[in-house]
């Protein structure tokens, strides 16, 4: 009996603690920004919704769109490979910004009231530890030629 007890309570202890390890982005708002003079573009996730602007003063009123379930489950997954207390140190891979070769680009993410946030990188190439999720975010933004 004690050793079924053992068992049964490693068990439920195991599970308890894996589960914890695991980061929630339904609790989590993740904004994309890039720009230059003449480009501003602002990707906000948050609760399975995304929204798009092009509007620097932020006053362009823009609706949210409800992230398709496979988007969201692919979001999911690319959020909780990433170390969020690492973004801050990442080094982007090309410096493309610094003469007007790309926008700056940015990933801000606010989880549980802290906000970590990366350093400038060139909109198109960002750091490798961050790259999916950033190339997944960017999906989100109709081109110019779609309707």
């Amino acid at each position: 009996m004690k050793l079924l007890s053992l068992l049964f309570l490693t068990l439920f202890l195991g599970k308890g603690c894996d589960s914890a390890d695991k980061q929630d982005i339904n609790t989590a708002v993740i904004e994309y920004t890039a720009n230059t003079r003449g480009f501003y573009q602002k990707i906000t996730i948050e609760k399975q919704m995304v929204t798009v602007s092009k509007d620097r003063s932020g006053k362009e009123k823009v609706a949210p769109a409800k992230i398709s379930n496979a988007d969201w489950k692919t979001l999911i997954k690319l959020f909780d490979d990433i170390n969020l207390e690492e973004i801050k140190d990442l080094k982007s891979p090309t410096e493309k910004r610094f003469y007007d070769g790309a926008a700056i680009a940015n990933l801000k993410i606010t989880y549980k009231d802290v906000v970590y946030e990366t350093k400038g990188f060139d909109h198109g190439f960002p750091p490798v530890e961050i790259k999916k999720l950033v190339t997944k975010i960017n999906t989100f933004v109709k081109q110019d030629d779609e309707d």
